[in-house]
């Protein structure tokens, strides 16, 4: 099965491939309806916010790094249920990762770890990827490494950059 590939988004029959609502997967539901690491890290070393202009997802992540290792993620979302499950997976592969490794995690690993998610709700993991990149690289930043995005903040960039205007980053 390709993890980013064509689901119908009508619920299986009785016996057949294991999915449930929607053509979501049991991971997926899992994590919309019992999201974890929900909430905002006070004073975070990494932070982003993220929209889709799109669909109108949501997604501020907040991330705590200790001698390089992300020691805690934190998020708020705002959207469908595959974008808050995607937002949850994300902060569990994240935690416990290096910098580096944390850089490397794609929406095709998210998507993967939730057992896949239908075609049309790839771009919540995409939402979820570009979050993680942006923090880190807020991180960075705010640490002065060399090649860093020198703007007043990622969370201010990238609302221009998905909005046009300024916006209040709170989800």
């Amino acid at each position: 099965m390709d993890v980013l590939g064509p689901h119908s988004g009508e619920p299986p029959e009785a016996g057949s491939s294991g999915r449930g609502f929607r053509g979501y997967g049991p991971t997926v539901l899992d994590h919309f309806e019992n999201p974890r690491n929900v909430g905002e890290i006070d004073n975070p070393e990494g932070e982003s916010w993220v929209e889709s202009q799109a669909h109108g997802d949501r997604l501020k992540l907040t991330l705590r790094i200790a001698e390089g290792v992300v020691t805690e993620a934190r998020f708020r979302a705002f959207g469908c249920g595959a974008a808050i499950a995607s937002s949850s997976m994300a902060t569990v592969l994240l935690t416990g990762r290096g910098i580096e490794e944390a850089s490397r995690l794609t929406r095709r690993e998210v998507a993967e770890a939730l057992g896949g998610l239908p075609e049309s709700k790839v771009h919540c993991s995409v939402l979820a990827e570009e979050a993680v990149r942006l923090a880190l690289e807020d991180y960075r930043r705010r640490r002065g490494a060399p090649g860093a995005c020198p703007s007043n903040g990622i969370v201010a960039r990238h609302a221009r950059r998905a909005g046009g205007k300024e916006r209040d980053p709170k989800v």
